[in-house]
């Protein structure tokens, strides 16, 4: 079957972005598409329903390619705990043996599993490929397995996209061309250009320019999409304190997690959701949000570095609700053991809630509905090391057996929580907040088809079917 790949000049191209709004594009144009990125490097995880670990860009593209979600479509998956280390993910399982690996003895031992994924799925599909970060990084292309490694494995129609919003892009897309081999050049059908604002005509002259220097052309203007579909790890949202709005802020640490759970409060009219990344003043904000994080320890040791966490237990202190999401959890509560050294060594807790969380070499995987004190129930996934146990009475079953609440304090081990329209409803209407939630689900389903059928998009997915 046919293979259409997207790689970047940089990291945060759009790639993730464009593949999702192609492979939308192709369905609803009746054709069969699958996503397939070989390896991803992301603290956003999914689990799918086999109780497997996927990256959440893909998971995002198999909704868009209207497919279940399968770890054959990210079959590697780093998860960054520090400066140095990643948790390796391989086919949805940890593994311990390649994660201690150095980076360049890797490629033996995964190129195989990325050949029986791509052999699983380009038997059934026409896969829409993302490379990851760029294929111009010299010292890294011995050891590939994600880009025109990939790339000519499947033969793939390669389309090069440069965030054009960054400045530079013609630089950017020549010095990558000028990087590869000549066999791999040969595969690159065109050049992207994403994010662009202003007048498209003022281009031309540069785009004659690179055609003349590489025989490649500019075949894709891509203005920049206002939208609310899931970024990867990054607070990508700037909102910003407003007095007439339901303030939220977000806890920023090293290494969080899954932050994309968050973006369904972002999307609800006069709900502000502030990202704290420094120490600055919370006494204005209606609630706190502490997000997941890869590395419990180490983003509990920021928060104290900086003079957050003393913040945070004086905001605690005025009785306005704070939630904390698995590490989140595991943050507030007296203190986090790590007796196998999985993250960060032991730390004490902010101490906000009485649990205590030993970190355990068995991690916990699943898709899961539980009940809430509420009196509804609320669907969701856990991915966690670390097993928490109550240390009072007075703590309130929160979400079942995933969580718990004293009284202004909230934590929970299923991710996905404020997804659940029933629960962000609640949430937000005991803040004073007066307006009626959105089904999720809808609201990102209608984005891929709005999107994948803006003008420019829907020009690109013309320009592949007839190359």
């Amino acid at each position: 079957m046919r293979s259409i790949m997207f790689q970047g000049c940089t990291s945060d191209a759009g790639k993730s972005f464009l593949v999702a709004l192609v492979c939308r594009g192709l369905v609803n144009r009746a054709i069969d598409v699958v996503p397939f990125k070989a390896q991803n490097m992301s603290n956003n995880a999914a689990v799918t329903a086999d109780g497997k670990e996927m990256g959440r860009a893909q998971w995002l593209q198999a909704i868009a390619a209207k497919l279940k979600p399968n770890v054959s479509m990210n079959p590697i998956l780093l998860k960054p705990s520090n400066d140095t280390f990643s948790q390796v993910i391989v086919n949805g399982e940890v593994d311990s043996d390649i994660g201690v690996l150095p980076w360049r003895e890797r490629r033996q031992h995964l190129w195989p599993h990325v050949k029986a994924a791509l052999s699983q799925l380009g038997h059934h599909h026409t896969m829409i490929i993302e490379g990851a970060g760029s294929p111009a990084e010299v010292n890294l292309r011995n050891s590939d397995i994600v880009n025109m490694a990939v790339a000519l494995e499947t033969n793939a129609d390669v389309y090069i996209v440069a965030d054009i919003n960054r400045g530079g892009a013609y630089a950017h897309l020549l010095g990558t061309y000028m990087c590869l081999s000549s066999q791999e050049q040969s595969l690159i059908k065109g050049f992207v250009l994403n994010r662009f604002r202003g007048d498209e005509s003022l281009l031309a002259p540069a785009n004659e320019w690179i055609e003349q220097k590489t025989g490649i052309a500019v075949v894709a203007v891509i203005p920049e999409l206002s939208h609310q579909l899931p970024e990867e790890d990054q607070f990508h949202h700037q909102s910003s304190f407003t007095g007439t709005a339901i303030n939220i802020g977000l806890i920023g640490y090293p290494w969080a997690s899954n932050l994309d759970e968050f973006d369904a409060l972002f999307a609800e009219p006069g709900v502000h959701v502030i990202p704290i990344l420094n120490a600055t003043d919370l006494s204005q904000l209606d609630a706190l949000i502490l997000p997941g994080s890869k590395n419990s320890g180490a983003s509990l040791a920021h928060l104290k570095m900086t003079g957050l966490d003393r913040l945070i237990i004086d905001f605690a202190s005025s009785g306005k609700p704070i939630l904390g999401v698995c590490g989140g959890l595991q943050i507030l509560g007296k203190e986090i053991l790590d007796p196998h050294q999985i993250e960060d060594g032991d730390h004490q807790g902010l101490n906000l809630i009485s649990i205590t969380t030993e970190l355990k070499q068995q991690k916990v995987k699943q898709q899961s509905t539980v009940s809430t004190e509420f009196g509804f129930e609320v669907t969701g996934y856990e991915i966690h090391c670390g097993i928490s146990s109550p240390l009072a009475n007075d703590l309130v079953k929160h979400t079942g057996s995933l969580g718990w609440r004293q009284r202004n304090i909230s934590g929970t081990y299923l991710h996905n929580v404020l997804m659940n329209t029933q629960y962000r409803q609640q949430f937000l209407a005991a803040l004073g907040w007066q307006g009626r939630c959105q089904d999720w689900d809808k609201l990102i389903d209608n984005q891929l088809d709005t999107l994948s059928a803006q003008p420019a998009v829907s020009r690109l997915i013309d320009t592949l079917l007839q190359q």
